[in-house]
């Protein structure tokens, strides 16, 4: 029985992002420039998403943010639902980095395309490049970034190393970074798996760590180094979730 309502739940979920992915393209005419429609929208999906599947998100660090400026946001990567807890959680005008793979969905991949967030051609040198160049045009017009910096969802719910491409942006655009720890959505829903588990969601959000004049490989290293040992602080190894019961 839980197997069949969790079944239903990933269905409505999927229905709803088809949906939500067709009004924004409807919508995008009139939000053209700033992409404030097109957030509000994906918001709405979000704690929509986040209601049907009983997914309850609690938020930590707002007071480190300072209203009105852009940041990149670099998080930890555990579950599908990392985006609609973030993205519900979090106030800011977040533009998200996804794979270009999504594109081919209908409606909802085609709302990614044709919106304000931004793909990355992970396997073609130059298309990347441009996506890059892309991404940091839109921090330096004062929109924020939220980057996955593990490269993909763990499969283990272990904190995975992280790759050079989000610190490479983040040092480009000399925006402070701020360090998004998610815990517990990896029990919710684990790479590979159609299954939901209710729980609940942990967003923290760190101190921003500030670009200052810094530039070339090592100042991105070093800012990897920060943000990871940051994240770590606040991850809780979720590598025995996947086992523990549904409440």
């Amino acid at each position: 029985m839980k197997t069949l309502v969790s079944l239903v739940q990933v269905f409505v979920a999927g229905a709803i992002c088809l949906v939500m992915g067709f009004v924004e393209i409807l919508c995008l005419p009139i939000d053209r420039h700033r992409g404030r429609l097109f957030h509000a929208l994906a918001r709405f999906w979000a704690r929509t998403v986040l209601a049907i599947c009983r997914v309850r998100v609690r938020v930590k660090g707002v007071e480190n943010l300072e209203r009105g400026r852009s940041y990149v946001y670099v998080s930890n990567h555990a579950s599908m639902f990392d985006i609609p807890a973030i993205l519900a959680s979090v106030p800011d005008q977040i533009r998200i980095v996804y794979k270009k793979e999504l594109e081919v969905v209908p409606f909802f991949g085609w709302g990614l395309k044709w919106g304000h967030y931004i793909g990355i051609d992970r396997g073609r040198g130059s298309k990347a490049m441009q996506s890059l160049e892309e991404a940091i045009g839109k921090i330096r017009n004062g929109q924020s970034l939220l980057l996955y910096a593990e490269g993909t969802r763990t499969l283990d719910g272990k904190l995975q190393p992280f790759k050079r491409g989000a610190f490479n942006i983040a040092v480009r655009a000399g925006v402070p970074v701020v360090p998004l720890t998610v815990n517990g959505s990896f029990r919710i829903m684990p790479k590979g798996s159609i299954i939901i588990h209710p729980g609940n969601v942990e967003i923290v959000l760190g101190k921003p760590i500030l670009i200052d004049s810094l530039s070339g490989r090592e100042a991105e290293r070093q800012l990897m180094e920060q943000v990871h040992a940051a994240i770590e602080a606040n991850y809780i190894d979720q590598s025995s979730e996947i086992q523990t019961p549904c409440p």
